[in-house]
């Protein structure tokens, strides 16, 4: 019973990270695409609370929940699907730490042309394209673990 709680839990908490990764793209994206501060700065709160509040919770959880479902499972860590999961877990936790602080810069930007009744200024764009490239390693990855996680191959 305890491996499949733990294999639940895992993979909700690898549907977290995948789901509002996607959710908080898309909806940044959009909002980015008004080109409006009001709209921009409002998205932009929600999507860092988002982060703080699934995102962060899953990062915690799933290597804890992973290590366990591996003992639970009989698989040693040091199997190549699981080395090489691992990998594209700090990968993506590389790209995430930026983006995070990125999101953070964006509503802040935001929020301060907003009250200004400004556009959104160059820092805003620049900043905005960092955080837009950063996505697709850590998709990327994501989508890897995943695919591992489903197939669990011999790679070396």
């Amino acid at each position: 019973m305890i491996y499949f709680l733990l294999k639940y839990v895992h993979l909700i908490g690898a549907a977290v990270l995948l789901g509002t990764g996607a959710g908080i793209a898309f909806f940044m994206l959009r909002a980015h695409l008004t080109g409006d501060p009001v709209i921009v700065a409002a998205i932009a709160r929600i999507v860092v609370l988002a982060d703080f509040l699934f995102t962060a919770t899953a990062v915690v959880a799933q290597p804890l929940t992973g290590i366990a479902l591996a003992h639970e499972a009989g698989y040693s860590l040091t199997e190549s699907w699981i080395v090489l999961s691992i990998v594209l877990y700090l990968v993506t936790g590389a790209f995430w730490l930026p983006v995070v602080w990125i999101q953070m810069q964006l509503r802040n930007l935001a929020t301060a042309s907003a009250a200004e009744r400004k556009p959104l200024p160059s820092r805003y764009h620049r900043l905005f394209w960092a955080w837009f490239s950063f996505g697709f390693p850590a998709f990327g990855a994501v989508m890897g673990i995943f695919w591992l996680m489903v197939q669990r191959p011999s790679i070396w």
